[in-house]
């Protein structure tokens, strides 16, 4: 990594770190990348790479996909930008109200916007102030929510009521007095919450599935469970979907785990590599926006650009029979948990559609706080081990999972796997 190293040097007189977003700056360097094609990524020094980061799950369609291509490239020639309504939105939508079972959808530019929304929907419709989220989770970089994201166990408080702990400098305490945090996993914890703030939550937003924690899959009932609790409450479920929407099944978690909440937030996969969010919510829950009695806006927003990568990824690539490819790719990496259990690595292997994980943990996380469980060493090595070794994953792997596309071969995934393996073989039988 010669030039990504000799070129931080030259972008940090102008980039402080020489990256445009701090997560981007992972030890031991940046690895500045040059271009993707199919299931490949080549950074600066030319080295080739199998990707398993995928621009943090965005790229489950593949880097560079024909017909998005196409999409673009004819949209370009027309122009990108009138801040005005275009025609590209609707049939992004109406797929969206298909895919998550929700009527109504406004657009952004990421992830942060929508989930900074859906609090401001949320506060408006209720005229409450407080949100309830879970600990361990990361909703955007907004003052509503960046709170207890990853806290120390030293300031975390304890399990039964969680310390609200700020993630950033900068946040006044005032925004984190108006936000509790509950376990992942917890319906109990959730059900205390409400019973000690009846009338205080504007909502309760949750990750269906963890996905900043490996991935953690919901219990049975868990999820149906907090909608009835947020309903008794008269506060609004909200679903993140930024990371689980079109990467754990064709629609989400929504469809997944069955269960439909107030509101949905979705960003990331649905650009196709475009700057793009979304918010979707039930009639009532949208019914102050429809009414024009509150704003959500953007100049950017429905941006025709983004709008057309959109349409040609969720109509044309990402259809129904696509998301088979998913399960053929999870037989293979299934494989994982024969090759920990062989070298006596403690381990487990969780995957669904697109997401998956190695946890060097022997039993499965649960929620947030069993990751303290797990030394940082050891995932730390893991991803540089498959990073030296032609597979990139998403840097800080003790909280990130994998992400898959329906491009990459069983040859992709296979490398993966074989990798993993040399890795416990060595972690657990270390040469003299």
């Amino acid at each position: 990594h010669a030039r990504s190293l000799s070129y931080r040097e030259e972008a940090k007189r102008v980039l402080p770190g020489g990256v445009s977003s701090s997560w981007q700056s992972w030890p031991p360097h940046p690895i500045y990348v040059r271009r993707g094609l199919g299931s490949l990524i080549w950074d600066i020094d030319g080295n080739e790479y199998v990707d398993l980061h995928n621009g943090y799950g965005v790229m489950v369609m593949g880097h560079a996909h024909p017909k998005v291509v196409e999409a673009v490239r004819r949209r370009v020639q027309e122009g990108t930008h009138f801040a005005q309504p275009t025609e590209e939105a609707l049939p992004v939508a109406e797929n969206l109200a298909e895919r998550y079972r929700l009527p109504q959808w406004r657009f952004g530019n990421s992830g942060t916007e929508a989930t900074l929304d859906a609090c401001r929907i949320s506060r408006a419709l209720t005229g409450r102030k407080k949100i309830l989220k879970i600990e361990g989770t990361y909703h955007g970089h907004h003052d509503s929510l960046m709170v207890s994201v990853f806290p120390d166990q030293e300031k975390a408080g304890p399990r039964d009521h969680p310390a609200s702990v700020p993630q950033t400098l900068g946040l006044p305490q005032e925004f984190v007095d108006l936000v509790l945090n509950v376990p992942f996993n917890d319906l109990e914890a959730a059900k205390r919450a409400f019973a000690e703030h009846p009338g205080e939550f504007a909502c309760m937003i949750v990750e269906p599935a963890m996905t900043n924690c490996g991935l953690v899959l919901p219990d049975a009932g868990y999820l149906a469970g907090l909608k009835e609790l947020c309903h008794a409450d008269g506060s609004l479920l909200v679903f993140d979907e930024v990371k689980t929407g079109f990467t754990l099944a064709w629609g989400g978690a929504i469809e997944a785990f069955g269960v439909v909440p107030d509101l949905v937030c979705l960003a990331k996969a649905l650009g196709a590599g475009l700057p793009c969010g979304a918010i979707g919510g039930t009639e009532e829950a949208m019914g102050m926006v429809i009414r024009g009695e509150l704003d959500q806006q953007g100049t950017f927003n429905g941006n025709p650009l983004t709008m057309a990568a959109a349409k040609a990824n969720l109509l044309d690539v990402l259809t129904p029979a696509a998301y088979a490819r998913f399960d053929e790719l999870n037989a293979l990496l299934a494989n994982c948990d024969e090759v920990c259990a062989k070298h006596g690595l403690p381990a487990n292997v969780k995957f669904l559609g697109a997401k998956g994980s190695v946890e060097f943990r022997r039993e499965p996380i649960h929620e947030y706080r069993d990751l303290w469980d797990i030394d940082d060493r050891v995932p730390q090595l893991a991803w540089l081990w498959q990073l030296n070794r032609g597979v990139f994953k998403s840097p800080g792997s003790k909280w990130e999972s994998w992400t898959t596309s329906i491009v990459h071969s069983d040859d992709d995934v296979q490398r993966y796997v074989d990798n993993l393996e040399e890795f416990a073989a060595t972690v657990t039988n270390p040469p003299a």
